[in-house]
């Protein structure tokens, strides 16, 4: 199934998205892509199969707890983006004054 630029720019509209000429282009492709995917799926055999209407999982898996050691400040700080003085670096957001 192929969608056409009239419907990407209506589904835009109701989205209240603003997109470019190739955006638009792009957003056609990805979105008849998904729905020639979909439109597999009708080709699975499916007879005999339950329709399942809700997922109730009467137990959620858990796991025993275990103590750990906490990741040193050096290991820490090694991984990070920016550290400075010891600690994690961020940039400023807030203007100061």
């Amino acid at each position: 199934m192929s969608i056409t630029k009239e419907q990407v720019q209506h589904v835009a509209r109701l989205a209240r998205l603003e997109l470019e000429a190739d955006e638009i282009d792009a957003l056609r492709k990805d979105l008849s892509r998904i729905l020639e995917y979909v439109d597999t799926l009708s080709e699975l055999e499916t007879a005999g199969v339950q329709a399942l209407t809700h997922l109730a999982v009467p137990e959620l898996p858990s796991r025993p707890d275990e103590v750990i050691p906490p990741l040193d400040r050096e290991t820490a700080l090694r991984e990070a983006p920016r550290a400075s003085d010891g600690a994690f670096a961020v940039p400023r957001f807030v203007e100061e004054g």
